[in-house]
C-alpha cells in the first residue's frame, strides 16, 4: 500500500505539473482558451466520476453550490495570471487564500507570527532586483487567492451533506462561465483534436487526478498533516517552473516562497487541530 503523505505529495506534483502543461500551451490557445477547456473536460470528468444524482434540498444550498461554482471559476484565474508570472510566484501568491482562512479572527501570538511570516515572504517575492513582476499577474493571482478562500468556506458548508455531489454540481457553474470566454477568444482551435487532447491532460492532471489522490490519502491521515504537505506546492510549482517551463527564480524569491509555506503549514495545522471536529475532506486544500 502506498504511503498516504506520499500520495499528498504526488498530488501536488501532479497539480503542479499540470499547470506548467497548461501554460505550455499559451503559443496555442490564450490562457482562457486553457482555462476555459480545462474546466470542461473535468466538469464531464467528474461528472462521470461522482455521478450527483442527489439534488439541493433547499433553495440556499442551491445558492451555495452556485457561489462555489463561481469560486472554482475564479481560482482558474491562476492560468491568466500565468501569462505575466512565473508559476512558482503565482501559485506562492494562490497559497494566501488558504492562509488567510486558516488565521481569520484568530487573536493568537502564533498567528501574528505567521502573519508577519508571510508579510516578508511577500516582500521577498518582490524582489526588483530580479526582474518587475507585472501588476496584472499580481492582480489576477490575488483575485485566484480570494476565489480559493471563498470555495473552502464555501466547499465546508457543503461537505456534510453532499460530498463529491457539491464538487460534480459546482464544476458545471464555472465551466459555464469560462468556457464561453475561452471559445470567444479562441475559436474552432479550442475544439482541434489534438488541443483538445492535451486539454484533456491538464484536466486530469491538474484536477480530477490530484482530488483523487487527496481523497484515498484522508482516510489514513488527518486533515492536518495533509495541509501542512500540501502546503509545499509553491515549491512543487517552481521545480516545475523550472523543469517544464524553464522559468529560474532569485534566491530572494525562493526564500520569500519558503516563508510562505512554512506560514501556511503552522496556520492550517494549527486550524485543524482546533476544528478536530470538523469532517475532513479534500476539498480543504482544492487542486480546482
Amino acid at each position: 500500500m502506498i504511503p498516504a503523505p506520499l500520495l499528498v505529495l504526488t498530488a501536488a506534483v501532479c497539480t503542479q505539473s499540470g499547470q506548467a502543461l497548461g501554460k505550455s500551451l499559451f503559443d496555442r490557445l490564450d490562457p482562457l482558451g486553457v482555462a476555459g477547456l480545462r474546466l470542461g473536460i473535468a466538469a464531464l470528468v467528474a461528472a462521470a466520476l461522482y455521478r450527483p444524482l442527489s439534488r439541493p434540498r433547499a433553495r440556499r444550498q442551491g445558492a451555495v453550490i452556485a457561489g462555489l461554482g463561481v469560486s472554482i471559476a475564479g481560482m482558474n484565474l491562476i492560468y491568466p495570471a500565468l501569462h505575466y508570472l512565473p508559476l512558482g510566484v503565482a501559485s506562492t501568491i494562490q497559497l494566501m487564500g488558504p492562509l488567510t482562512v486558516a488565521v481569520a479572527g484568530s487573536r493568537r501570538a502564533r498567528d501574528l507570527i505567521v502573519v508577519g511570516l508571510a508579510a516578508a515572504g511577500v516582500w521577498l517575492i518582490r524582489d526588483p532586483g530580479a526582474g518587475p513582476l507585472h501588476w496584472q499577474g499580481l492582480l489576477l493571482a490575488g483575485a485566484s487567492a480570494v476565489a480559493m478562500g471563498c470555495y473552502l468556506l464555501l466547499s465546508r458548508e457543503l461537505a456534510a451533506d453532499l460530498g463529491h455531489t457539491a464538487l460534480a454540481l459546482a464544476l458545471p457553474v464555472a465551466a459555464c462561465l469560462v468556457l464561453p470566454a475561452g471559445v470567444a477568444s479562441n475559436g474552432a482551435t479550442l475544439f482541434q483534436p489534438q488541443i483538445l487532447a492535451w486539454g484533456a491532460a491538464v484536466a486530469i492532471l491538474s484536477a480530477v487526478l490530484p482530488y483523487s489522490l487527496e481523497m484515498a490519502a484522508l482516510q489514513r491521515i488527518s486533515a492536518a498533516t495533509a495541509g501542512v504537505l500540501l502546503s509545499l506546492e509553491p515549491v512543487v510549482a517552481a521545480i516545475a517552473g523550472l523543469l517544464v517551463l524553464d522559468e529560474t527564480l532569485s534566491a530572494h524569491r525562493w526564500l520569500g516562497i519558503a516563508c510562505i509555506c512554512t506560514a501556511t503549514a503552522v496556520a492550517v495545522r494549527h486550524s485543524a487541530r482546533s476544528g478536530s471536529g470538523r469532517r475532513s475532506t479534500a476539498v480543504d486544500h482544492p487542486p480546482l
